[in-house]
């Protein structure tokens, strides 16, 4: 496995993704397991989820700071994966920080007085010439404005913050942001000079009932103690803490002097490909989507390759937009690697339906347009949907991959068998689109070993590098009850489950799992794949694909319906073939 940073460049090897505590306690188990017997030559990578650093919120993607999350990892683990010769993936959450940074928490202590005052976006003054401020306090975009915002929750994208004058300031949060009141006693009420004691216990008693019932607290009845209301209110508002995302301005000149020290900090950590996480939402504009805005978003792209290849980090940039808007496109064209996000969905169909005509038009599309690209199953995210479909550009229809009635059926399906979906809004809080379908892939092919296993190879033999999902290496099955315990935004538990050692020594006896092994070895070790791809599919209902490179061949064959298939691997004249 080579990687050159300079030319964007990566060859060959196979990619675990994990969480570090996917699998046992601490990265260090996960470590383990890759140094067993079963693993060896098996991955050339390891993409590591950002719980690597210090977060608190959306499993990793709220940044706290870059530095090793300790309760999960040690230095000497990132000293025994390097002598496995397995290099490191990780993520940049370019948008956003969490509330508890140190920058927003300088925030909150100093308001206007803060070094940080401009490095997050008010969305008052971001706003404040192009709309009018509302009953409360903050100012609502012009319908031309608004009407273009591009949303990935219901209701404006931010969280109201409280400054150390009382003021309330709304700032822009385009993800996660979660507000927690907590309880009131009789000592805090003491500030109120007038109150009696059996007053200040009401008091206490409709707040934290309301607080329980996780009501308004605006709306609370005093019953003849309204008078002291705006006080009360202060004093429960200055209780609250947050949890949130919060949008970094990238107009700010301490916002790239942090991804200077940022990518810096990775390249020591042994980081060679950086994920760019949320970056197509970092340029914001009055007039724009602020999704992708043209040109900003390349200014801002380019700008953060100069940084990475000074830091020897090839970049990643990951977007999820229809095929039809042709975004993929575009970035493939500025130089840079693209996640197939189409594939999990074009499996499925490819499979549900014997059917290989959608996946071989986009395999050949990668060939013939040069595209490189990081392919999966599974992820830690939920299976694409939105990105098959087809997009209406300056008024010409430009088709998806699959049609919309193959795409609700592939989400029907998934449901079917018990997946759960996340959806996109407008301005207004309507559902405008459907976005992903949350689901472990096994449990997405109706937990039939045999479609998982075809799956696989089909993933191994696809054009581009291959990240592989810990849960799917091991057939992991839908999680509710996890996916129920985190509550409504709780949809991505469901296939986040953490493997226990024993559990993996168990699984490793399975033949599902040591025939996954035995295709991703051959995908990792043959030189093979470092040659020419070719795809000999005369029938619909078959796959032929063969890679070439010198003296190395590596041949599928797969019969769509019986879901049997062949590897004949060569190497230096000796061949080799591998029935499933």
């Amino acid at each position: 496995m080579q990687i050159d940073a300079n030319n964007n460049t990566l060859l060959n090897g196979v990619m675990l993704n994990a969480y570090p505590d996917s699998i046992g306690d601490r990265w260090s188990d996960a470590i383990t397991m890759l140094q067993s017997d079963e693993f060896k030559d098996v991955f050339s990578l390891f993409y590591v989820l950002p719980t690597f650093f210090n977060s608190d919120l959306d499993r990793g993607f709220s940044i706290v700071d870059y530095n090793l999350n300790k309760d999960l990892i040690s230095p000497q683990d990132l000293e025994a994966l390097d002598k496995l010769n397995i290099k490191l993936k990780f993520d940049i959450v370019l948008n956003h920080l969490s509330v508890a940074s140190p920058q927003f928490k300088d925030l909150l202590e100093k308001g206007e007085e803060s070094k940080y005052k401009d490095f997050f976006i008010n969305w008052n003054q971001f706003w404040k010439d192009n709309g009018t401020l509302n009953k409360d306090g903050v100012v609502l975009p012009k319908s031309k404005y608004l009407d273009k915002l591009f949303m990935r929750k219901s209701g404006l994208p931010i969280l109201k913050v409280q400054f150390p004058d009382g003021s309330e300031q709304p700032y822009w949060n385009t993800f996660y942001q979660e507000i927690k009141y907590h309880p009131i006693t009789t000592e805090d009420l003491r500030i109120i000079d007038q109150l009696t004691l059996d007053e200040a216990k009401l008091i206490c008693d409709k707040v934290n009932h309301t607080i329980q019932e996780k009501q308004n607290i605006s709306t609370i009845d005093f019953e003849g103690l309204d008078c002291f209301k705006p006080k009360i209110l202060k004093l429960v508002n200055n209780k609250r803490s947050y949890l949130g995302q919060m949008d970094v301005n990238a107009k700010s000149p301490l916002v790239w002097d942090f991804y200077e020290e940022t990518l810096s900090k990775l390249n020591n950590f042994g980081c060679k490909i950086l994920r760019l996480d949320a970056f197509a939402y970092l340029h914001k504009e009055v007039g724009h989507s602020n999704f992708f805005n043209k040109p900003g978003t390349w200014d801002y792209l380019e700008r953060i390759k100069k940084i990475a290849i000074k830091n020897n980090l090839m970049l990643l940039p990951e977007i999820h937009a229809e095929y039809g808007l042709g975004l993929h496109d575009e970035v493939a064209k500025k130089g840079y690697y693209i996640y197939d996000f189409f594939l999990p969905g074009l499996v499925i169909h490819t499979l549900e339906t014997s059917d290989n005509k959608a996946l071989l038009k986009w395999a050949k599309e990668i060939v013939s347009k040069g595209y490189q690209t990081v392919n999966m199953l599974g992820c830690h995210d939920g299976i694409p949907v939105l990105d098959l479909k087809g997009k209406e550009v300056d008024g010409v229809y430009n088709k998806g991959l699959l049609e919309d009635k193959d795409i609700e059926a592939i989400m029907n399906t998934i449901i079917n068998r018990g997946g759960r979906v996340k959806n996109l809004y407008g301005p207004s809080g309507k559902k405008i689109s459907y976005y992903q379908v949350n689901a472990t892939f096994f449990s997405a092919l109706g937990e039939d070993e045999k479609k998982l296993l075809l799956a696989r190879a089909i993933q191994m033999f696809m054009p581009g590098i291959p990240q592989i999902w810990y849960l799917d290496l091991f057939a992991g099955k839908n999680d509710y009850e996890a996916a129920d315990l985190a509550g409504s935004g709780g949809h991505k538990e469901i296939n986040r489950t953490t493997l226990s050692i024993k559990k993996i020594k168990a699984d490793l006896k399975k033949e599902i799992v040591f025939k996954q092994l035995e295709i991703i070895k051959i995908r990792n070790t043959s030189k093979a794949f470092l040659g020419s791809v070719q795809f000999n599919c005369l029938e619909e209902n078959k796959l032929d694909i063969m890679w070439q490179n010198e003296g190395s061949r590596s041949h599928l064959k797969a019969d769509l319906k019986s879901l049997v298939f062949r590897i004949v691997l060569t190497e230096k004249d000796e061949t080799k073939t591998y029935l499933y």
